[in-house]
């Protein structure tokens, strides 16, 4: 059986590494497929499950002298515990040792003097409240304290940060004196102790060899697996340079009066500038999977379900399916299921990106993480944990973060032959000048300058000091652009495809038409609405009231007041009794509204809502709402047709909708009625025609979209999830 299995890797220094690793993982039987993503430090294997097994890759790669996970192992949930009840250290081991005996628990840890239990376990084969269950068996009581996930990952990336940035700090004070000699010996001045060879080896020796240690374990590893990589390299140019300065200091003779050829500075210098560009790297790649962080924190943590004719409040991860499960107002929807009872509208925007709340009742289904805005109702889980709409987006990001460009294919077949290429060049170097010049010095400075000049200084300082200057002037501009690769793939763009909501429109509802049917006029309209509206949760009512407090000020408050849920609302003003809402409510006032069908109808062909108004039992007004078009929306489009880029829009509305706001902003390419989960799809369909991609969106529901895209841009006013998921980020919008 063929399976496919994802791991964290890392000690890899460059892209060479990912090659060799990839190499070695596809000499192993049975495997059919292998991807190493340097930039995300992640393995993505797909293989035979009889052959191989996921324990025999993480030997092969581990014996390359790499970290490597699965990165199920970092599914694991932690819990604090308050236990009450322990009389002596003898009853704190006796829990101890219960709960780490007890099947699905890593490690538990009680400490009798706090009355704490802080237990590490997998979700999937002991729940919270079995171990809390363990605890109270033996006669004690237990309750949650706090509850937080494991997170090695993070940990152990901050760790690393502190750790080059204490290095980075002390190889650049001790490499400091190396350079000021250096400077100060172009201008024939000596300073007696900063030439004196003596002090040189003595303060360039701890970052060579204690600094500078990373690199010779990475060599290391990398030549006892017969390759090479950019600590090879290092290791080699910078020893050649410190050993060569030893051999000038101590066993050259020298004429007197004549300061010592000494190269402790190149030494110290290419350790110290390697390491800020390992150091702006790490931090670069912290960010990676914020995205993620982010997504997993919008689901719900907790659920009220029903059990035994009870509503009892469980973990999200104790909820399966089959159960049913209670919402009120406000609250968020624990995981995806149908609603059994009730109805209520519920905001999807953020997972949808649609800003207008969708009515549900019962047969309807309901997604995890969005927000229930009006109404309790009841549904049966039919989707938990990984299989939820949420977990499938935030499984298509790492997908798309972890997917390896083509071009990075090529980057890898280069750097696999790159460092012997150097190494034979600066032998090479060596043989001409000792043969040529019979001068072996000469032969061994040039040799060393070979090696010097062909270590990745480019990736220590040039780069990272480009890139920020680049991006820093994006930014003076509005635009925030993540990493130089994005710069080099912008250009290449021949297609952009905008999501409509939050990108082309402004993402929140409008006031749009006041049409008046009978003796009112259009401003006694919009006041007798708003005031009806005021009181109003539903975010359509709260678009009409806005308008009206934008025209009035301030507005009294409804003598009256009642939500028609589903229908619209009910109030009476004085002596007027008003309804709001859609044709069925009228049509249950026992109104026709035959006679305005056509007027509705031409609305909604505008993408609009509309809503009815009845004042005492005839129907005075229709007011529509609407998701209007950003101000400079339609200029913007025009600018990148006139640039000979294809703008296409996408959409998860209805067609009409869709080709309504498409042609308010001159857009012919329409992608409608297209779900979350296949905007990336789509995006995949026109790279596959050749197509250079560029990915606008501001929702959740963007982020695998724009993570699939040659290029993913996000609006500054969107989500954090969008933001962390795109390459290039708006901050002002468009």
């Amino acid at each position: 059986m063929i399976r496919k299995e994802s791991f964290r890797v890392s000690g890899m220094t460059c892209a060479a590494c990912a090659a060799r690793i990839e190499k070695i993982i596809n000499k192993l039987p049975g495997i059919e497929k292998v991807n190493v993503n340097f930039a995300v430090e992640k393995a993505t294997v797909e293989f035979d499950d009889i052959s191989v097994d996921s324990d025999k890759i993480s030997e092969a790669v581990k014996k390359l002298g790499y970290e490597i996970e699965k990165e199920t192992e970092h599914a694991n949930a932690r819990i604090e515990l308050k236990v009450s009840g322990m009389s002596c250290a003898a009853c704190s081991a006796k829990i101890e040792k219960k709960l780490g005996r007890t099947d699905g628990i890593i490690r538990a840890a009680v400490n009798l003097a706090t009355e704490k239990a802080n237990v590490e376990y997998n979700p999937s084969k002991i729940k919270a409240s079995d171990i809390i269950g363990v605890i109270e068996f033996l006669g004690y009581k237990a309750e949650k304290a706090q509850e937080v996930a494991a997170d090695r990952e993070k940990e152990q990336r901050e760790k690393e940060i502190k750790r080059l940035r204490f290095e980075l700090i002390a190889s650049a004070m001790l490499s400091s004196p190396l350079i000021l000699a250096m400077v100060v010996m172009l201008f024939h001045i000596d300073i007696g102790f900063l030439h004196n060879e003596y002090f040189q080896l003595i303060i360039a020796t701890p970052v060579q060899f204690i600094i500078g240690f990373r690199f010779y374990r990475n060599a290391f590893h990398a030549l006892k697996a017969r390759s090479a990589n950019m600590d090879v390299l290092i290791s080699l140019g910078t020893s050649a340079a410190y050993f060569f300065s030893i051999y000038n200091a101590f066993f050259q003779p020298h004429k007197e009066g004549m300061m010592k050829e000494l190269y402790f500075e190149a030494a110290a210098v290419i350790i110290t500038l390697i390491l800020l560009g390992k150091y702006l790297e790490a931090v670069a790649k912290g960010k990676t999977s914020e995205a993620i962080k982010k997504l997993m924190g919008l689901q719900a943590k907790t659920a009220r379900v029903i059990r035994n004719g009870i509503e009892e409040d469980v973990s999200i991860d104790e909820v399966v399916v089959g159960d049913v499960v209670v919402v009120r107002p406000g609250e968020k929807v624990p995981c995806d299921g149908k609603i059994l009872e009730g109805n209520s509208s519920i905001d999807e925007s953020m997972l949808t990106g649609e800003s207008l709340p969708v009515e549900k009742r019962i047969g309807d289904t309901v997604i995890g993480a969005t927000i229930n805005k009006f109404g309790t109702f009841k549904f049966e889980a039919s989707k938990v944990g990984k299989d939820t709409a949420l977990s499938q987006i935030i499984k298509m990001v790492e997908d798309a973060q972890g997917s390896k460009a083509p071009i990075q294919k090529i980057a890898d077949q280069v750097s696999g032959i790159f460092v012997p290429a150097v190494v034979g060049i600066a032998v090479l170097t060596f043989l001409i000048w000792y043969l040529v010049m019979g001068d072996f010095t000469s032969a061994m400075v040039s040799a060393v300058s070979v090696l010097v000049i062909a270590c990745p200084c480019a990736l220590g300082l040039a780069t990272p000091t480009a890139i920020m200057v680049g991006t820093g002037k994006g930014a003076e501009n509005g635009i925030l652009i993540k990493g130089g690769e994005h710069l080099e793939t912008a250009y290449k763009l021949n297609s952009v495809v905008l999501d409509k909501t939050g990108t082309i429109t402004k993402g929140q509802p409008e006031v749009t038409d006041v049409v008046n049917l009978g003796s009112m006029g259009k401003d006694e309209i919009l006041k007798l609405s708003a005031i009806s509206e005021k009181s109003s949760e539903h975010p359509l009512g709260v678009a009409i009231y806005e308008k009206g407090k934008s025209v009035y000020g301030n507005l009294s408050d409804p003598d009256k007041f009642e939500a028609i849920p589903g229908r619209g609302i009910k109030a009476v003003i004085k002596d007027k009794e008003i309804y709001i809402g859609t044709r069925k409510l009228m049509t249950e006032k026992g109104l026709n509204v035959a006679d305005i069908e056509v007027t509705i109808a031409k609305l909604e062909d505008e993408g609009k809502t509309a809503m009815l108004m009845s004042v005492n039992n005839s129907i005075e007004a229709i007011i529509a709402v609407a998701d209007t078009v950003k101000e400079h929306s339609k200029e913007a489009i025009e600018d990148l047709q006139k640039m000979g880029i294809e703008v296409y829009m996408i959409t998860g509305d209805n067609k009409r909708t869709a080709n309504a706001i498409a042609k308010q902003v001159g857009i012919k390419n329409v992608l409608a009625e297209v779900l979350p989960e296949n905007k990336a799809e789509e995006v995949e369909k026109l790279k596959s025609q050749g197509k250079v991609v560029g990915m606008v969106g501001d929702g959740i529901n963007d982020a695998p979209a724009l993570a699939t895209a040659d290029i993913g841009m996000a609006i500054g006013t969107g989500t954090d999830v969008a933001i962390e998921a795109a390459d290039i980020t708006l901050i002002r919008g468009i």
